[in-house]
């Protein structure tokens, strides 16, 4: 009776233990607390590996870690081992001296700020104050050993947040060597390189709780959790980011990047609004549009007839067949569009500027403000002391330290410099073959929709131009060959700035950083450039036409849609932009809804751990945010270096971003293991490119008012060329087109039509008409420019000058109007030094007193001993 009471007791204890421990963060005595996981396999052919983490261990075990291992058999598929490290207090308050980590020491007794007016208007859109400010505001110092009783040390198992103590482990995990005592090999060491031959098959932090609910540990926090109720649902895409407890959670590098697109989404509101009026006065100005009426109507542009489009294969045909295009044309080339395009290269001055100030907002209330990235460059990669043999003397440290001689720097800058020339060579050969498919295939849409009355097709032919037909199905194509270039273009990238063996892991991102965008530029980019600046520029004329590879490949340069170019480019650019956010959108959102479908499944199970619950979710790796600030630059490309050409671009932005906000903060809620914690006191790099983007801004926009838009043609012949005495756009068509003798076009482009004249719709004609400024057959200059065109060119020069300058002194104005640090920041940022300082010199001035009077007592009565607690005396002087 008594061993089966003892079996059932024992049984009810497991079980119990079992499902408390199911979701715990700590080992199994219930104190020490995870900071850290690593996991492997126990392989048959795994000698080697047994023998690297065992010196691992034991290393880790010198350096003053614990460690506790679960068995496999306790797995859910009892084939994984983990290993789990705490990281004791003597270990913590050592390396946060090393690292230097700020801790506070006295709560900060400055106030917030004003309350903001109207605040009730913004009272939806507000989160809890708990979950807005998950901590009060502290004085920090950074972290002094030698001065532990300084500091705010209520209790040293929570003094420390998980995100510090995992910082520091990894710290540790990185740096600790796996080879025996007896014979040191400096590239055997940290936990990248055991991660890479198979030792360990992960390393990770746990996160605190499951995202579906609390932890159950009164001890343990539920930030997760309420990250995930607050801040992933898309319910929740009108509130406002926390931010404070994403940094408290996620470290922050990561804090700074949704600080970044939460505050990018919302100016993009601004632009969206203002496309939206200006889309709006294109349709409201839709029946106002002289220009396209007179192609409409059957008197005028049903009886001009315009030369081929191409040779042999293409036939006449009459300028009203052009009647829908130009409607459509006019939605987007209108007199709001010239405003728009100077209203974005305002708007992204101001957007970058108001980042500034608010950049330097989170850097005082991240208490970045003392940060550097220097501290940053002392850091050394572990794969940067492996592959470098060469030593010398750092000047600033003293110390020996691995360094990459400048021949061998030289000879791998000059590979690289020639693999990034190749790529992007071969981008261009891509370009260049979807545009001899523009030239092959429009000769087979133009054949197919002849307007014919013995063809099916005639109302679709009357709908689709041959031009329109071509540009659509060219652009999918062009997409696909960036999204399949796109997967190259990642692998090259890593492997030629990996061959460069940067010294630091800043170098690292920021060589990345830079031939990524540069791909990434040439690849979504050059379609919209061959479109915007040089399709339809270098035609010729009827007789003299311009062919791309000679005259004998007889692959005729392309021509505009007779509705102008503009509406190629914003067709376009909505096929590539809105084709790469709909599948970034089903890679990140849909795609891994099956995985957590079922690790959510597993995870619901008692039996199944903390540390096997994150070990099934993603790793997120060094570079997850590249893709994401990639993925944002690249958009913001779109939405200005072209947007002249579709202003509702911002709100197509703005639309997908509300989107992105939240299903990134679900990823790395629900799909990634929790990341190590990193500093970072600005988005890097992408500053610069942002910067660059915003003044290639307003050079793109200009270009495209001047020579994609037919604006300024239009502006010089209201003005200067009008025969009346009001100034109309009545005969603007005419005025446009050049005549040429039909009779004059050599027989290797003459259409299959017949003999001269042609007989087309009934009559005979002996001439057509195309676009340009040409003198017409018979004159003394015939086929050569007129005036006008000079005049033409000469009003886009001058509008592309005047633009130009307007926008860039308005920028720069606004620039210096605007001060990148807000004054009330500078202020807070004076006084909160100012304080410092003084509880630095009152503690050290209250310590020296304590010592002397201590050792005055001693020498005076050795016999009798202060009860005075020296914590206590200091806090009261404080």
């Amino acid at each position: 009776v008594w061993s089966v009471e003892l079996r059932n007791w024992t049984l009810a204890n497991w079980s119990l233990g079992l499902e408390s421990r199911s979701d715990t963060v700590f080992f199994r005595d219930g104190v020490r607390r995870i900071d850290f996981i690593l996991s492997y396999l126990d392989d048959k052919d795994g000698e080697k590996k047994q023998e690297r983490r065992r010196e691992f261990e034991a290393n880790l075990r010198k350096a003053g870690l614990e460690l506790e291992t679960e068995d496999k058999s306790d797995s859910d598929d009892l084939k994984t081992y983990f290993l789990k490290i705490h990281a004791p207090w003597e270990v913590l308050a050592t390396y946060a001296d090393v690292l230097k980590i700020k801790v506070p020491f006295k709560e900060s007794d400055i106030p917030h700020g004003q309350d903001v007016p109207l605040e009730w208007l913004s009272r939806p859109f507000r989160l809890p104050e708990k979950v807005m400010r998950p901590q009060p505001d502290y004085f920090t110092s950074p972290f002094d050993k030698d001065k532990i009783d300084f500091f705010l040390i209520k209790n040293q198992d929570t003094f420390f947040p998980p995100s510090t103590r995992n910082r520091i482990v990894y710290y540790i995990l990185s740096r600790c060597p796996y080879y025996k005592e007896d014979r040191k090999e400096t590239d055997k060491k940290g936990i990248k390189r055991l991660l890479n031959n198979g030792t360990y098959t992960s390393a990770f932090p746990l996160h605190d709780c499951r995202y579906w609910e609390r932890n159950t540990n009164e001890q343990c926090e539920s930030e997760r959790y309420h990250l995930y109720k607050n801040w992933a649902r898309f319910l929740c895409f009108y509130k406002e980011q926390p931010l404070n407890l994403i940094r408290k959670y996620y470290g922050e590098k990561i804090g700074i990047y949704f600080a970044w697109l939460g505050f990018y989404t919302e100016m993009l509101f601004f632009a969206a609004v203002m496309g939206v009026i200006c889309f709006t006065y294109g349709v409201l100005s839709y029946d106002d549009n002289l220009t396209s009426k007179e192609i409409c109507d059957p008197s005028i542009g049903g009886s001009i007839v315009m030369c081929p489009l191409c040779d042999k294969k293409c036939s006449y045909w009459k300028l009203n067949s052009t009647c829908l295009s130009s409607w459509q044309s006019h939605l987007f080339d209108n007199e709001g569009t010239v405003f728009f395009a100077m209203f974005m290269g305002i708007w992204v001055t101001l957007f970058l500027e108001f980042w500034k100030r608010r950049q330097a907002q989170l850097e005082y209330e991240w208490d970045l403000v003392d940060f550097e990235e220097e501290q940053q460059q002392l850091q050394i990669r572990p794969e940067f002391e492996t592959r470098c043999t060469d030593q010398r003397l750092n000047r600033i440290t003293q110390e020996m330290e691995p360094y990459l001689p400048l021949p061998k720097k030289c000879g791998r800058f000059c590979l690289s410099g020639v693999t990034v020339l190749f790529w992007m060579l071969l981008i261009v050969a891509c370009i260049t073959g979807v545009i001899v498919y523009r030239l092959a295939v429009y000769a087979a849409f133009a054949s197919i929709m002849k307007d014919s009355p013995t063809k099916k097709i005639h109302l679709v032919g009357s709908l689709i131009t041959p031009q329109l037909a071509t540009s659509v199905t060219a652009s999918f194509i062009n997409f696909v060959i960036i999204m399949i270039l796109n997967f190259f273009y990642e692998r090259v990238a890593i492997w030629i700035t990996d061959m460069e063996i940067p010294k630091t892991h800043l170098e690292y991102e920021n060589k990345l950083t830079m031939k990524m965008f540069l791909f990434q530029f040439v690849n979504y980019y050059s379609s919209c450039f061959y479109v915007a600046f040089f399709k339809g520029k270098f035609v010729g004329y009827p007789g003299n036409y311009t062919y791309m590879f000679g005259k004998y490949s007889r692959l005729r340069n392309e021509e505009c849609d007779p509705g102008g170019c503009l509406i190629e480019l914003t067709t376009q650019l909505v096929i590539v932009m809105t084709g790469k956010q709909v599948c970034g959108n089903i890679q990140e959102a849909l795609l891994p809804l099956l995985r957590n479908w079922w690790c959510s499944r597993k995870a619901r199970k008692n039996q199944y751990s903390r540390w096997e619950q994150d070990h099934d979710l993603q790793n997120f790796s060094q570079l997850g945010l590249f893709y994401e600030y990639l993925e944002m630059v690249i958009q913001f490309g779109f939405i200005t270096l072209f947007v002249a050409s579709f202003p509702l671009a911002p709100l197509l932005a703005l639309c997908n971003n509300i989107l992105e906000v939240r299903v990134d903060a679900w990823k790395f809620t629900t799909q990634f293991r929790r990341p190590v914690a990193a500093k970072a006191h600005n988005i890097g790099a992408w500053q610069e490119i942002l910067n660059v983007v915003a003044i290639l801004s307003v050079v793109t926009n200009a270009f495209i008012m001047a020579f994609t838009s037919d604006m300024i043609p239009r502006l010089v012949y209201l003005y200067a060329y009008h025969p009346g005495s009001e100034a109309t756009m009545s005969g603007y068509i005419n005025n446009s087109l050049s005549v040429y003798d039909i009779s004059q076009i050599p027989l290797l482009s003459t259409p299959e039509e017949g003999a001269i004249p042609v007989w087309f719709n009934g009559s005979f004609i002996t001439s057509c008409r195309y676009r340009d400024y040409r003198y017409p057959p018979g004159h003394q200059r015939e086929y050569s420019h007129t005036m006008q065109f000079w005049h033409i060119l000469a009003a886009k020069l001058a509008f592309i000058i005047i633009m130009e300058h307007v926008v860039f002194v308005v920028k720069f104005f606004v620039a210096w109007l605007i001060p990148d640090v807000p004054s009330e920041v500078k202020a807070r940022i004076k006084r909160e030094r100012y304080l410092i300082q003084e509880y630095l010199h009152n503690y050290e001035v209250e310590k020296l007193k304590i010592q002397l009077s201590q050792s005055f007592i001693i020498e005076a009565k050795p016999e009798v001993c202060t009860a005075t607690d020296k914590h206590d005396v200091l806090s009261e002087c404080l």
